[in-house]
């Protein structure tokens, strides 16, 4: 059994962006895991509309 493992899942999100406003998309999390409980998140990133990958650093919560 492993103490330390590394984890990816995605999750849809609403997000907000000034081009093209309020839009769903696929956000995928990588997290750090410690006997299977997730304690820091690495990494989050996007697919754009376009087929890019973004950072989430750019875009706000659509709230």
């Amino acid at each position: 059994m492993k103490l330390i493992s590394i984890k990816r899942e995605t999750k849809t999100e609403g997000r907000f962006t000034k081009k093209m406003g309020v839009m769903l998309t696929n956000v995928t999390y990588i997290k750090k895991q410690f006997l299977s409980i997730p304690y820091k998140t690495l990494h989050k990133y996007r697919e754009t509309y376009y087929g890019e990958v973004k950072d989430c650093e750019d875009c706000k919560l659509a709230r």
